[in-house]
This record gives C-alpha cells, structure tokens and sequence, in this order.
C-alpha cells in the first residue's frame, strides 16, 4: 500500500468519525419540548404551616458568584420560610436548561467549603413525602458558631439522581438514545440548627409540604415521576 493510498484511507476514516460524532449529537433541548419552567411561580409564597419572609433575616450562602450563577443556571430562586413555631428554613433552587459538560450543576458539598464552611458530614437519605420517596442527600457545615445541616436532590431531565456515575449515565443515555439534551434542577433545604437529627426531621416536613402545595406537573418534575410526553421528556 502506497503512502498516499495510506493517507486517502486514514482522511475517510477521520472524516467518517466526524460525521458519525455530529450525527450523534444531541441537538434538542428537553426545556424546549414542554412548559417553560417558572421557579418563581412553581413554588408557592405559602403551604401547610410554612410561609415566605419577603426581607428573609438570615444570609444564605450563594451556590456561587453571580457571574458563575449567570453562567451556569438559566434560573435561581432563593426564599427564606417560617413556620407558625418560628422555625426557619432556607429553600434555594438552581435550574438549568443545559445539563452539557461544560454547564453541571454544582453541589453543596462544594460550594459551602468554597465559601469557608466545614463539611462535617455527608450522607445519602430519602425524604418521605405524601407524593412519595425522593432520594437526596444530606451534609452538615460549620462556619464558626454557625451549624447548618443542608437536605438537597437533584433532577435530570425527568429523574432524581443523587449524583456520581448513575447521574453521567442517565446524561449519556438522554444524549445517545434520545439524541436530547437534558435540563437539570438542583433543590436545597437548610436551617440554623444544632439539633441535627431534628432539623433533618424539619426538612422533610417542610418538601412534603412544599410538594403537597405545587400544582401536579411541577411536583412530578421535582419528584422525578414525571411521565413521558407530559412535559419535558
């Protein structure tokens, strides 16, 4: 075989892997395919025996700086609640249309030491909620004087994932299968609280309620039990 032959047959086989690569990508947004998420407006100002506070007193650590947050997330919705007990909890939600490489979701377990917080623990958990199970996880931080136990889950496309290699699996099949590109929206509950177990406790009640108060397609989205053709898969 002559090298210019050689060459002729190593240019078709690298042009036929670029076509088959842009075959293959993904091209259409599941954001695209169903109802426009609205944060604002999925999640009520009030439900069960919790309601907003306008000019919340508590400052919530940011998921990152704005300009990352502008990057990253095509919505952010940051709500300070209170009970009828004056308990308050911190509800923050990051969603983005784009869940390629270059635009993941960030998680707590990051973005809180990156602020200077102690991650003291990390644990898988699964809130029961009158609409079902919803598998999270939870972390403990410190920040001097200030402990806060975080309760949060993340959705892909239409799933709960709790992250690692079933989370990069569901992307590869939405993008390969489905030739789609799934949105993904990151839901985190937190309070100032030193009694752990209690304030873990607290957090249930609190997404149960949360969910409870939702409009049905939303709380299928944010519980993973969103059915194909419904809205965004």
């Amino acid at each position: 075989m002559t090298l210019y032959l050689r060459n002729l047959i190593l240019l078709g086989l690298m042009l036929a892997a670029s076509g088959l690569a842009l075959a293959l990508r993904p091209t259409v947004k599941i954001a695209d395919l169903g109802p426009a998420i609205d944060l604002q407006t999925m999640v009520p100002h009030a439900f069960g025996d919790w309601h907003d506070e306008p000019s919340g007193t508590v400052q919530m650590v940011d998921p990152q700086q704005k300009e990352m947050i502008d990057m990253l997330y095509s919505q952010t919705l940051m709500r300070t609640y209170v009970n009828t007990k004056g308990y308050r909890i911190m509800l923050s939600m990051a969603y983005g249309d784009n869940q390629s490489d270059s635009m993941q979701l960030h998680y707590p377990e990051v973005c809180y030491p990156a602020q200077g917080f102690t991650l003291m623990e990390k644990q898988p958990a699964t809130l029961e909620t009158e609409s079902g199970p919803v598998a999270a996880t939870r972390i403990l931080t410190s920040l001097g004087l200030r402990q806060e136990p975080v309760t949060y889950w993340t959705i892909i496309g239409n799933q709960v994932f709790r992250g690692g290699l079933e989370k990069k699996l569901a992307e590869i099949r939405y993008g390969l299968l489905k030739h789609q590109i799934p949105d993904g929206m990151l839901i985190r509950i937190s309070s100032i609280d030193s009694e752990t177990a209690s304030a873990y406790s607290l957090h249930n009640h609190f997404a149960s309620q949360m969910l409870a108060g939702m409009a049905p397609e939303s709380r299928q989205k944010l519980t993973g039990t969103l059915q194909s053709g419904s809205s965004h898969d």
